[in-house]
């Protein structure tokens, strides 16, 4: 990197640098670099303006014109992030295998204009809905949807997700491949990508946050639906647009096939004996592609599926026959790193289903809130409270990047003091405990204040939730952003997408484990025959409150998890993964001037 003295490197575009090219080492590179990213840049920032607009407030939609509540509404949101965030592993998969990043997320990016079409239908359609209920009304509403108007709903919402699992894995690869990172203008483009990157998506993320999400509160439904649609029909475009302009490195075969290849080939050779000879192994050579992962001691059992047991094996050039009996130490390996981040994601589970919670039953609470702002009652809307994470962990940044580093250099007279991966880690789950007992006690405030006045709406000002929100911001500056790196540093730079999936699937196993938690504690706290903690149209029924303190105990385990066990594998230092434990941030690496 130029200037590596002077500007702290971000961990992805290390990540990718040491990167073969795909660009061809015999002839003149003409397409890709800037000319490419502006209109990838174009068509993220559309996207993402289009999908968050609608992820920030589909509770409130469900809530207020599908006449959804309690247990079923936050189970219909769960389990549609979760497949969102799950289908990004086939998403990886079919993109490595078969189709390419290129293609992967032009169906990805069609797929999710189909969804937020029929979304946008029935906001606009009113049969397509069922009939509209008093929501401050604290009886239960009778006007349930139909099983035909919630299939509407749901294929819009499940077209929306396969898109998703195109466009997750693949829209940071894609750019990152428009550069030649075998110069050092390319490896300082690259780093300005991200910081590009960075840059459109947090303009995208206010706008969507702030306008749109306004607009489809207090304007009109159909109107705040049509306008993401209309952006998703504009990123097609832009992104069609630079199509000769694109460098499309070919799919050269799925990390996920290779995975059930070397547990195949392990398990029929589970009675061979391990040599200690690497000569036994099948090592043929990599491609020009691909960073060769040398052989390591760990998970040793994995060997054998490397271990060449008769000459018959090989073919005359000396290849495997049978890919399913016999693999290479690089399938070997990388299986082995998928396996290593494991102790770690977990942990990272635990903090993101504490972070879920406020897009479900923080946003209830909202509802339930006085939203009156000011001298001249400016009504908040519930979905802007994700802004409130969005502010915190925008100063986090500033503060870190630009107050804590200098001052910290300043004292020591060191040149690198940021935390480290483990330390931000820890940071954020102790954050995710905070934030949980912060909710429940501004739930207690909120409920008590209602219960007294006999009231659906209470009379405690929204601003309340803004301490519980700016934790969740913290949680995930430090927790999320950080497993984020963790898992792109862990994994091989031909393992790139399934980095994007792993940190997907980590944010899907969260939501469905508190999908479960929530249908659990339901279903026990009613046995007594008193009021379940949870479910129902009214929270001041329930006891909300009960159900974050009892997060907030399962967040102090994860944190003795993590101390105890998973935190030893965030220092792995070994080469074959290309992972040290430098400290580096990634969204700090990202807050940087685009200019630089």
């Amino acid at each position: 990197m130029e200037n590596r003295e002077n500007y702290p490197s971000s961990p992805l575009a290390d990540q990718y640098s040491a990167i073969p090219s795909p660009h061809s080492s015999t002839a003149e590179r003409k397409p890709g670099g800037w000319r490419s990213i502006k209109y990838i840049l174009g068509n993220e920032s559309f996207e993402k303006l289009a999908a968050m607009s609608l992820i920030a407030n589909i509770t409130v939609y469900l809530s207020t014109k599908y006449n959804m509540s309690g247990i079923f509404l936050v189970t219909v949101v769960d389990v549609w992030s979760g497949f969102s965030n799950i289908s990004s592993l086939a998403g990886a998969f079919i993109c490595d295998a078969y189709l390419g990043k290129f293609y992967t997320l032009l169906f990805g990016s069609i797929a999710s204009l189909l969804g937020m079409g029929i979304i946008t239908l029935t906001a606009g359609i009113s049969f397509l809905r069922p009939l509209s209920c008093n929501q401050n009304s604290k009886s239960e509403c009778t006007n349930l949807p139909k099983s035909w108007q919630l299939g509407v709903l749901f294929a819009g919402l499940g077209l929306l997700s396969i898109g998703a699992g195109g466009i997750r894995p693949c829209n940071i690869a894609f750019g990152a491949d428009q550069f030649d990172t075998r110069t050092e203008k390319g490896k300082a483009q690259l780093q300005s990508f991200f910081n590009w990157w960075y840059f459109t998506f947090t303009i995208a993320l206010v706008v969507a946050l702030t306008g749109v999400v306004y607009i489809q509160t207090n304007v009109s439904w159909t109107l705040g639906f049509a306008i993401p649609t209309a952006c998703l029909g504009i990123s097609i475009a832009i992104f069609l647009l630079g199509y000769h302009t694109y460098i499309n490195v070919k799919p050269r075969g799925s990390v996920f096939s290779d995975t059930f290849k070397v547990i195949t080939a392990a398990y029929r050779k589970r009675r061979v004996e391990i040599s200690h000879d690497n000569r036994a192994f099948y090592d043929p050579p990599v491609t020009d592609y691909e960073l060769k992962l040398p052989h390591t001691d760990r998970y040793r059992c994995l060997d054998k599926a490397a271990t060449i047991t008769t000459p018959d094996e090989l073919n005359s050039q000396g290849v495997a026959k049978n890919g399913w009996r016999l693999c290479s130490v690089q399938q070997v390996e990388q299986l082995k790193c998928l396996i290593a981040v494991l102790p770690v994601g977990v942990s990272g589970v635990g903090a993101l289903m504490t972070m879920d919670q406020n897009t479900t039953f923080g946003i209830l609470q909202a509802l339930q809130m006085n939203r009156s702002i000011g001298k001249n009652h400016f009504m908040f809307p519930p979905g802007w409270m994700n802004i409130v994470s969005m502010v915190t962990l925008s100063i986090w940044i500033y503060v870190y990047e630009r107050i804590y580093i200098p001052q910290a250099r300043k004292v020591t007279g060191t040149r690198d003091k940021r935390l480290s991966m483990k330390q931000r880690i820890k940071i954020g789950i102790v954050m995710s405990i905070l934030s949980m007992i912060v909710s429940g006690i501004v739930e207690i405030h909120r409920r008590n204040s209602a219960l007294k006045q006999d009231s659906f709406i209470s009379p405690a000002s929204v601003a309340l939730l803004f301490p519980q929100f700016s934790l969740t911001g913290l949680t995930e500056a430090f927790a999320a952003v950080a497993i984020m790196e963790f898992l792109t540093l862990q994994l091989g730079e031909n393992m790139r997408t399934v980095a994007g999936a792993m940190f997907f699937l980590c944010i899907s196993i969260a939501s469905y484990a508190g999908s479960i938690l929530v249908n659990v504690i339901h279903s026990v706290t009613k046995i007594s025959g008193k009021s379940p903690w949870l479910g129902g149209h009214d929270l001041n029924k329930n006891r909300l409150d009960y159900y974050y303190f009892f997060l907030a105990a399962l967040a102090g385990l994860n944190l003795v998890y993590f101390h105890f066990f998973a935190s030893h594998h965030v220092l792995t230092s070994s080469p074959d993964c290309e992972t040290r434990d430098q400290g580096h941030d990634f969204a700090t690496s990202h807050s940087r001037n685009p200019s630089e």
